[in-house]
């Protein structure tokens, strides 16, 4: 899913900002679990990821993710995701921008449900810029721009803007099982695919003192846009009992972009 991002961070750079109540620790990490994450272990703790994001030797910015599942939209306990991004202001005519993705979704022992997804541009004084709604009375999704209605496409459960495979992709990690995840984005329904692998292998990130165990997949997108991209991926995720997300390459036209984990705070509930 981090890759998913980084197409975006590229031809639009952004920045980030963190505004946040909620209490993070330090975690311990046990490495080496054989069993991936369940949708409920993931979905009861509070997490804060903050990811560099390089086009070869280029610093392009960093994303930050945060995940906070005791949030309450429309009567309902849902999790929020929000990723925010924060462009290099030093690189030639792109200048510092802020841009949030933000989504209210609920999450069953297998699949997350979306409810909203929406985009602010802040460095523009752009809100709700971008708003998906998932109806799943009517069975529809409805797309907005600005607040202008933009289309409307029949509704496919799990239906997401995109931001929950974040989540999602961590309970395949470590295994040699395929998804599949439809997406819905820029007015347009797509789908996310990838498989896993239960080979271990050491690499090293600025987030841990030493190199950490990780497990691989790859995967393909043919979704285009905020969350999207175009074509092959790769990613690497922790091989603790919550499958972290460390690392991602895009191919995108000029080559590819990494993003690597830099900080990682947890708060566990459970």
């Amino acid at each position: 899913m981090m890759k998913m991002l980084l197409k975006n961070l590229l031809l639009n750079p952004i920045a980030f900002l963190l505004l946040t109540t909620a209490v993070y620790a330090q975690p311990e990490l046990a490495f080496d679990t054989d069993e991936p994450p369940t949708m409920e272990k993931l979905t009861s703790v509070k997490e804060r990821f903050t990811y560099g994001v390089r086009y070869g030797f280029l610093n392009l910015g960093e994303v930050e993710v945060i995940t906070t599942p005791d949030t309450t939209y429309d009567g309902m306990e849902v999790i929020h995701l929000r990723t925010v991004m924060k462009s290099n202001h030093r690189i030639p005519f792109v200048g510092k921008r802020e841009v949030h993705y933000q989504s209210f979704s609920k999450f069953t022992d297998e699949w997350p449900y979306s409810f909203v997804f929406w985009r602010d541009d802040l460095h523009d004084e752009d809100y709700e810029r971008i708003k998906i709604e998932f109806d799943r009375d009517q069975e529809q999704v409805f797309f907005y721009e600005r607040g202008e209605s933009q289309d409307t496409l029949a509704l496919e459960d799990p239906a997401s803007g995109g931001d929950v495979i974040f989540l999602f992709a961590r309970m395949f990690a470590g295994t040699d099982h395929s998804y599949e995840l439809p997406v819905y984005i820029e007015n347009e329904k797509g789908a996310v695919k990838a498989i896993n692998f239960p080979a271990i292998e050491k690499r090293s990130y600025e987030a841990f003192p030493e190199p950490i165990d990780t497990y691989y997949s790859e995967g393909i997108s043919n979704v285009e846009g905020p969350f999207g991209f175009t074509g092959e991926f790769k990613a690497w995720f922790a091989t603790d009992h919550l499958r972290i997300p460390v690392e991602a390459h895009v191919r995108i036209i000029f080559g590819n972009v990494k993003v690597q984990l830099k900080e990682y705070e947890r708060y566990e509930s459970y």
